[in-house]
């Protein structure tokens, strides 16, 4: 009798795990593309990954996060001077302070998969030291996700040129919502 118990209690905690499994985010083929805009226009990017995980139960997304190379930072909308210029202003501490904060990341805290097979992922954003609560909309295709991302830059200490923290700033104004499109690769 207890062999039988002890086998079935076996069997249904083997069962329970044989299709929970993580899949490692491949960094070199993943990417983040970001878009921020002012009055004036817009620039535009990308930003490494550094490391990331995705949980996976009968091919559906259970948990994840994401690490983010800050230090990568990069705009691909302008050359020479000004390409230069813009990334060192991205990277001090006007906006981002990468010296000091050299990375970000994403911890998924909450799933729900929509009708259409998306997910609505809630989770933890840390930028700059400063932590809150973030959605992220994904969908997921054979060995990738793509998602987006709207954020809030005021909301990690991030005020340099922002309407809400400064008057008369003009076509100066920078918008305070900056947008992440995110492709993990696995």
């Amino acid at each position: 009798m207890r062999k039988t118990i002890f086998a079935l209690s076996f069997s249904l905690v083997a069962t329970g795990f044989a299709f929970a499994q993580t899949k490692t985010v491949d960094v070199e083929k993943s990417t983040i593309r970001w878009v921020g805009k002012k009055i004036t226009g817009q620039h535009e990017g990308f930003i490494n990954l550094k490391s990331g995980e995705l949980e996976m139960e009968e091919n559906k997304i259970t948990g994840g996060y994401f690490v983010v190379d800050m230090e990568s930072l990069y705009c691909t909308d302008l050359e020479g001077e000004s390409k230069g210029n813009l990334e060192g202003h991205l990277k001090s501490d006007d906006f981002f302070g990468v010296e000091k904060y050299p990375e970000a990341s994403f911890k998924f805290t909450e799933i729900k998969a929509n009708e259409n097979g998306d997910y609505e992922v809630t989770g933890k954003l840390t930028v700059k030291g400063t932590t809150n609560t973030q959605t992220l909309v994904l969908s997921m295709k054979e060995g990738k996700t793509v998602g987006n991302m709207v954020i809030d830059r005021t909301d990690f200490n991030v005020r340099y040129g922002s309407g809400k923290f400064f008057s008369n700033l003009g076509d100066r104004t920078i918008d305070d919502n900056f947008q992440l499109i995110i492709t993990l690769i696995f």
